[in-house]
């Protein structure tokens, strides 16, 4: 049988307020608070706890840069490749893996959220839950604003812009706009 935190990484249904769970979401939400009263210029300190809430190996080194205020629910499934910078203001819910390719730049108040719930009313009243993955690949932008639903991909060298819904997965090489995101043009 599996634990509720195996459903959640293989997209199943789940209880997200079972103890295992709530104990690591509070483990990320106080490096979160932590991050997010370290003062902006000590990076040595902000990259410390970076490397704690991306459950990074001391071996492992990053140069990813996470502005305050940062909020994610677990932070062990978001991988970020070089380059990676998140503006203000953005919150991942990463109930499953957030993957994120070299060189992506989060404007401010980006939201990425893995998580769902059932629209069967007495199912999303018992707690039911479920993450599904998002993949984001290499020199993607997003704009401000920008709200990623759960289970979608997004390919290389993409533009989203400003305030725009990504609610299926959109193609590399293009500029994306909207509610839900559509390619508007193509990028050489």
């Amino acid at each position: 049988m599996k634990t509720e935190k195996e459903k959640m990484l293989t997209g199943d249904i789940y209880q997200a307020f079972e103890p295992e769970l709530v104990a690591e979401r509070e483990r990320a939400k106080a490096i979160c608070f932590t991050l997010n009263q370290t003062c902006p210029t000590d990076r040595e300190g902000r990259q410390t706890l970076i490397h704690q809430l991306l459950a990074l190996e001391e071996t492992v080194e990053t140069d990813a840069w996470i502005e305050s205020p940062f909020n994610c629910d677990y932070g062990y499934n978001i991988k970020v490749g070089k380059g990676f910078y998140a503006n203000h203001g953005c919150t991942i819910l990463d109930g499953a893996p957030v993957t994120f390719g070299d060189d992506c730049l989060l404007a401010p108040s980006v939201v990425i959220a893995t998580a769902g719930h059932p629209l069967n009313p007495t199912e999303r009243a018992s707690g039911d839950e479920f993450a599904k993955a998002i993949t984001i690949g290499n020199c993607v932008w997003l704009g401000a604003n920008v709200t990623v639903c759960p289970g979608v991909t997004i390919g290389d060298n993409v533009v989203v812009g400003a305030g725009s819904v990504v609610t299926k997965d959109l193609p590399a090489n293009t500029v994306c706009v909207g509610a839900p995101a559509k390619p508007v043009r193509a990028i050489d």
